[in-house]
């Protein structure tokens, strides 16, 4: 709705009116109708098109016509959000009737389309029409406002911990307590993410979120479950049926065995292990159960008739037909050390060596970003290569033929962090504060973002999740995320997926892969508790060693 205000000049002027008479004859000239054609420019600037975007919560808008405006068909102009929503204004007609300023009454919403409509049918004073009516859109940007009151950053750590854990506990599927895959998943669990689940169960214990004994009988459901579901060879699939227990393909041919989720669920099931170390028969009977699906799966199986190499599926239907090599550098390390500390179905050291390793061509030594990258892929690819197994791994002082672990982590992260202050590709957004590309959500679909794949999505695990690497890079993103975006990104479960500043679009998503390592990465960034109680296997320390691997904590 317009509040128009007309700013006039008082001009005396004589007036002096001569009216000749000559019998009926009318000599009056009726005024002819003139149009009008208008221009624009939005905070002053006109930019060649119709869109404007990044805008503060007050922008100017000045028209500019070339006839006076009728001010009594001004009420037709229109300003509203995407939503439909009426934007008040403030609108100041010039003194000759051929400039309108118009501003919102009250700041427009951050990261908000809206359109400001100036119609055909806006009249001017002699009666004429807009030849060229517009429709203006106008796209905010950040407002710079804190979303939430500040807490130090230790309660905010806690804060994003115990939101998050949420997405574990609360959300939990109910006949099971496995993980959905997504907020949006229905009856699909994911045995990774719920091992991350379970791994967070222990924070979440550790933190006062939950009990012990609550936390004992979710572990209790847990495993129950597994007992009874769907494994081939001891693997689990990607995705199972939450109330039956029976796989869901993940995709045409993957509907059996995944070796790299089966190690991320045994991963969590090895940590609670190691933190429910009574003597009372429910404990020992929670460790028996986890020591058995451990030494089920048959991780020698997956060398596909004694390769030296470990493969990623197997089907009863397709067999090997997706025929994926388990091969680093990346998120995967789990399984060959899983494999080789199994006191069952264990692995020797070449097939770590020629297959994960590649017999040394994992490696890097390149700089990125001025860092050096010890292995994987160019500028690094996706963070979560450095969560998913490094959430129960303790990298810090880990060594083996190939690399420090340690500065593999802190390389990677910190040569994403440079790579989003130096924003190459000049993405709305991205700066010392807002970085973090790793796999997330995009708008209308989902992508594995790294400075070799970056398509403007933030995805705030890759910088949450990344804290025992990079503490103040993280702790700046953290604040950025929470107290600057928190009403775009910040829900029920923590940090939704991802965002873009670029063209705005936040996710409404949740994903068990990426709630998780916050959780486990943040209490292992405060206690190192995640990364001890893995370390403390026995059987891990024996499989690492018998992989060549020295660590203070082996």
């Amino acid at each position: 709705m317009l509040s128009i205000s007309v700013i006039r000049k008082s001009v005396l002027s004589a007036l002096v009116i001569l009216f000749t008479v000559t019998g009926c004859k009318k000599t009056n000239k009726e005024e002819i109708a003139k149009n009008a054609s208008l221009s624009f420019t939005v905070n002053g600037t006109y930019n060649g098109t119709l869109t404007y975007k990044n805008l503060s919560g007050s922008p100017l808008i000045k028209i500019n016509t070339t006839e006076p405006l009728n001010t009594t068909s001004l009420n037709q102009i229109s300003w509203k959000a995407s939503d439909g929503a009426i934007v008040n204004t403030n609108a100041t007609l010039s003194s000759d009737g051929k400039s309108l300023e118009i501003t919102p009454k009250v700041d427009l919403l951050s990261f908000t389309n809206y359109q400001l409509t100036i119609p055909a049918s806006l009249e001017t004073q002699s009666g004429g029409k807009v030849i060229n009516p517009l429709i203006i859109n106008l796209q905010t940007g950040l407002d710079g406002k804190d979303k939430f009151s500040r807490i130090s950053d230790d309660e905010l750590l806690t804060l994003i911990q115990k939101q998050t854990f949420k997405y574990f506990w609360d959300f939990a599927y109910p006949n099971s307590g496995l993980a959905r895959e997504r907020n949006t998943s229905g009856d699909i669990v994911t045995t990774g993410g719920s091992g991350f689940g379970i791994m967070s169960i222990i924070v979440g214990i550790n933190r006062n979120f939950i009990t012990k004994s609550e936390g004992l009988a979710r572990l209790q459901k847990i495993t129950s479950f597994l007992k009874g579901t769907d494994k081939f060879h001891g693997a689990f699939p990607h995705w199972i049926n939450g109330n039956t227990g029976k796989v869901q393909p993940f995709s045409a041919k993957d509907n059996g065995a995944d070796l790299v989720e089966t190690s991320f669920l045994i991963e969590g099931l090895l940590v609670a292990r190691q933190y429910f170390n009574g003597n009372d028969a429910a404990e020992l009977a929670l460790r028996n159960d986890i020591n058995q699906l451990y030494s089920n799966v048959e991780w020698d199986w997956f060398r596909k008739g004694g390769e030296e190499k470990l493969y990623w599926h197997w089907s009863s239907d397709y067999n090997w037909d997706i025929n994926l090599q388990v091969k680093g550098w990346n998120e995967a390390l789990m399984v060959y050390v899983l494999a080789a500390s199994s006191t069952t179905h264990t692995i020797p050291k070449s097939v770590y060596e020629m297959g994960w390793a590649a017999n040394g061509s994992m490696k890097n030594g390149n700089t990125y970003y001025g860092v050096t990258l010890p292995l994987g892929s160019a500028n690094g690819g996706p963070l979560f290569f450095e969560h998913y197994s490094l959430m129960a791994i303790n990298p810090n002082g880990l060594t083996d033929a190939y690399a420090n672990y340690e500065i593999q982590a802190k390389a990677h992260s910190k040569i994403n962090y440079n790579y989003c202050v130096a924003n190459p590709l000049n993405f709305a957004g991205y700066s010392a504060d807002c970085w973090g590309l790793t796999a997330s959500d995009i708008n209308g679909g989902y992508i594995a973002s790294s400075p070799n794949n970056d398509k403007g999505y933030i995805a705030p695990t890759a910088a949450v999740s990344s804290i025992p690497y990079t503490p103040e890079e993280s702790l700046k993103a953290i604040r950025f995320f929470y107290y600057k975006l928190g009403d775009k990104v910040w829900g029920d479960y923590g940090f939704k997926d991802a965002f873009s500043l670029n063209d705005p679009w936040f996710a409404s998503s949740y994903l068990a892969i990426d709630q998780g390592p916050q959780i486990v990465m943040i209490e292992n960034y405060r206690t190192g508790l995640i990364w001890d109680l893995f370390m403390s296997c026995p059987e891990v320390k024996a499989g690492l060693t018998k992989l060549g691997f020295q660590s203070p904590k082996i």
